[in-house]
């Protein structure tokens, strides 16, 4: 009797008896959903009037009627495509490459389902149109979606359209998810509330808030803070108290009002597509594959790097000549700066870029010690006396760093890959930091598109290997896409 008044005694809690306080802009996920419906609408009924326009054009007549009307027809045939593929999802919002990933498998499989029914009905469908229609309005929708993202972003970063999250954990885990989500303000999740274990939340010595964000209550109140701060997540961070039993009790709890909840396990940086569940005796094991760092897929990166680096420098020849020339009329000294750089499994290699400091950079360094702004072994000034005035224009916008296409093409560096230390900053890792050397450095990467100079030695660590763990080609494509705006932009590069 004792179990079954517990269990109804939970079972009261879970009841809707909490009234959640939802704060003014709390709808913003259901009116960005409508905006892409209409968006993924307008993107596809282009696409169709602008194949129907270039596949017949003149006065419409007979023999078009169909094409006219699977035009109209077209953009809903699309949507319904769209919110069968999951695409309209609130977890989709926002963040991660699925929101793409879905488009994209929506519009294979359009393409697919028309030329099936045409096959078997025997109806004869004019190529051109179809080609013209559906890959363009899958492009259309992919540009169109990626726009609608990034307004999205930046409503993000003035604390607009954000999910409202309890973070349930302990104090040190707490404050760690904080920061990372100030930090990366884009994912769209404030913590606006804590749950502490029972030591920390209450009694004398209880702690009253973390990194300025209040603790209401302790793990089992968390349901409770979820009503009073009106939250739409639960976040819970790795802990032997949130077991199996707990954590199954809160989603009981908080299912009734729809808030979602998410779990961060103990693994850091791994990837999804490292990550697999396996059940096993109805029990839900956590596999991690190993990375990838052989075989077929690293061919295959080679071939794109080689490839990429030679279109890179034919395309880029003029910008280059120019460049030198103006570095050779503005400065005294050699065009090409070459330093010894460690690369992968620790081997030597000289890297080229254009010359942005005075010929005597390396032995003044010494008379800058103690201007240092770097931690760890790295060293960086931002107002560096050395760098010249053109140097400071070609740092800003990482062009000194384009002759390294050819260290590219000799096969010493990668298009995508950790920042090619030097021999005394390698001198000094510890031993994690090592596994940075597996790979081969990069032109690019991780540590381009998330901060450059601004990062912290740390970061700057965390993020290569990050990237040594979990690259792929897919991963490669997204940061030298990325780039591309880091490199505009400017920011953190001194």
């Amino acid at each position: 009797m004792a179990v079954i008044d517990k269990t109804r005694q939970r079972s009261d809690q879970a009841e809707p008896g909490v009234q959640r306080t939802r704060p003014p802009g709390a709808n913003w996920s259901g009116r960005y959903r409508r905006v892409a419906v209409a968006v993924d609408y307008l993107s596809m009924l282009t696409a169709g009037l602008v194949a129907y326009v270039l596949r017949f054009p003149g006065v419409p007549h007979d023999s078009t009627e169909p094409y006219i009307a699977f035009t109209v027809l077209l953009p809903l045939a699309w949507l319904l495509t769209l919110a069968l593929s999951r695409a309209y999802q609130p977890r989709y919002v926002g963040v991660g490459y699925e929101e793409f990933h879905r488009v994209l498998r929506s519009g294979f499989v359009l393409i697919a389902t028309v030329a099936i029914i045409a096959y078997a009905t025997k109806t004869e469908v004019a190529r051109g149109y179809v080609v013209m229609a559906l890959p363009f309005g899958t492009f259309l929708n992919l540009l169109a979606r990626y726009r609608l993202r990034k307004w999205l972003h930046k409503r993000r970063w003035n604390g607009e359209c954000m999910r409202r999250v309890v973070a349930v954990g302990h104090r040190a885990a707490v404050a760690d998810l904080i920061q990372l989500l100030r930090q990366k303000a884009y994912h769209g999740m404030d913590i606006v509330a804590v749950c502490l274990p029972p030591m920390l939340a209450s009694g004398d010595d209880a702690v009253r808030e973390v990194e300025g964000v209040p603790v209401l209550g302790e793990f089992g109140d968390a349901a409770a803070v979820v009503g009073q701060v009106g939250a739409d997540s639960v976040a819970v961070l790795s802990c032997p108290e949130m077991d199996g039993v707990a954590l199954r009790r809160l989603a009981w709890q908080i299912e009734r009002d729809d808030v979602e909840l998410v779990v961060a396990p103990a693994l850091m940086d791994v990837a999804g597509p490292r990550i697999s569940i396996r059940p096993v005796s109805g029990l839900p094991l956590l596999h991690v594959e190993h990375p990838e760092l052989e075989g077929g897929r690293k061919v295959l990166k080679g071939l794109v790097d080689r490839s990429g680096a030679l279109a890179g420098l034919l395309a880029l020849s003029p910008l280059l000549a120019l460049v030198a020339l103006v570095i050779k009329a503005t400065s005294p000294g050699p065009v090409m700066f070459r330093q010894t750089r460690v690369g992968r499994e620790g081997r030597e290699f000289t890297v080229f870029k254009f010359r942005t400091m005075v010929v005597d950079a390396e032995h003044r360094r010494s008379e800058l010690l103690e201007d240092n702004e770097g931690d760890g072994v790295l060293f960086k000034i931002r107002a560096d006396p050395r760098i010249t005035r053109v140097g400071r224009v070609l740092r800003r916008y990482s062009l000194d760093e384009l002759p390294q296409l050819i260290n590219v093409l000799r096969g010493d560096m990668s298009l995508v890959g950790p920042r090619p230390p030097l021999p005394d900053e390698v001198a000094r890792y510890g031993d994690d930091v090592y596994r940075r050397l597996v790979v081969k450095p990069g032109l690019t990467g991780l540590w381009q598109v998330s901060g450059r100079s601004d990062l912290t030695w740390e970061e700057s660590v965390r993020l290569d290997l990050r990237y040594v763990d979990n690259w792929s080609l897919a991963m490669d494509l997204q940061i030298m896409w990325k780039t591309g705006s880091a490199v505009v932009r400017g920011s953190g590069a001194y």
